[in-house]
């Protein structure tokens, strides 16, 4: 591929993307070009760089995505937790931050995203990613609330 220049629809055939996503790529500055004209030119080398990158290799496997051996699910979840005050929702959003950080890298893209609504003194928890995490997550949840409600219990 050395010292050949391709187009963008060029490559898009190549790798059986949308010529959109090429230029994603270029835009995001994951795939090295010139611009020539109104058209933009990707070295045989920028090429093979791009394609032996972590963004390439991503890029290229997710186009045989049918070929994949592993099922592929994700779920969303949105839950509300009472809690009893700023320090208790400190304590469990730094719980469910811990939990998530330590997940298994190979557990694929994950979100998750915390408000402390104060005048409800709620929790508000939004997850996203594998049914494998938001499974997990959602069980630390639970298991959080089960500990608040014991050393509760306990004060009194």
């Amino acid at each position: 591929m050395n010292g050949q220049y391709y187009t963008v629809e060029q490559i898009s055939e190549m790798l059986k993307m949308h010529p959109k996503t090429i230029q994603r790529y270029i835009r995001e500055g994951k795939l090295n070009a010139v611009k020539i004209g109104k058209g933009w030119r990707v070295s045989g080398h920028d090429l093979s760089v791009f394609m032996e990158s972590d963004a390439g290799r991503i890029a290229f496997s997710a186009q045989d995505g049918a070929d994949s051996t592993k099922p592929r699910a994700v779920a969303s979840s949105v839950v509300d937790v009472s809690v009893g005050g700023k320090d208790e929702a400190i304590h469990l959003m730094n719980a469910l931050t811990g939990a998530m950080n330590s997940k298994p890298a190979d557990c694929g893209k994950t979100s998750l995203h915390m408000q402390y609504i104060e005048p409800e003194r709620t929790v508000r928890v939004t997850l996203w990613g594998s049914v494998f995490v938001v499974e997990t997550m959602l069980g630390a949840i639970a298991s959080l609330i089960d500990q608040a409600k014991q050393e509760t219990e306990g004060e009194r």
